[in-house]
Formats: structure tokens, sequence, C-alpha cells
């Protein structure tokens, strides 16, 4: 799958760690919910992080379709809420 994370890039991820970043998304959505700004900036930290460890950066001036697209570091909340307003399976698809 190809994730986007804004501001940042593209990385392809390998379908088989979508468990892993499908966990780490519902974390990350049950601190939006709560409105815990340490859990959340946390969670965020954490998923954005494997994104970066287990994908493979593509090239800046590759734009492949995103199967995700992931908030910038440093997201606020808020910013979270209005993402995830737009979909009904969280930030990872599956």
């Amino acid at each position: 799958m190809i994730v986007r994370i804004l501001g940042e890039g593209q990385f392809t991820v390998d379908d088989a760690h979508a468990d892993l970043l499908n966990g780490l998304d519902s974390g990350l959505e049950r601190s939006v919910e709560s409105g815990d700004e340490a859990a959340f900036q946390s969670a965020l930290t954490d998923l954005l992080a494997q994104v970066r460890s287990i994908g493979v950066r593509l090239p800046d001036d590759s734009l492949e379709p995103s199967d995700a697209v992931l908030p910038a570091a440093g997201s606020s909340v808020e910013d979270v809420r209005l993402l995830l307003a737009d979909t009904s399976e969280g930030l990872i698809p599956g």
C-alpha cells in the first residue's frame, strides 16, 4: 500500500504490516475521540515512526495514488478529527 504523510512524502508499505498499522490507527482514533492531547501526540508519533521504519520512501518526484493519508507530525487533535470525519475506516484502510 502507498501511505502519504502530509508534508513529508509517500512510503510503500507491505500489506503484511496492515494489522500493525491498523492497531496504531485505532489507538490514534481513541485519543482523538477522548480529546486527550498527550495520548494523541504519543499515538501519532508512534504511527508515523512505524510507517517511516517499515516503509520505503518514494522519490519526491513520484506521485502515486495514496491508499492512506496520515497527518503531519505536530498536527493537532482537531486537525485529525477533521481528517477522520471524511472516512468510516480510520486513517489506515482495512
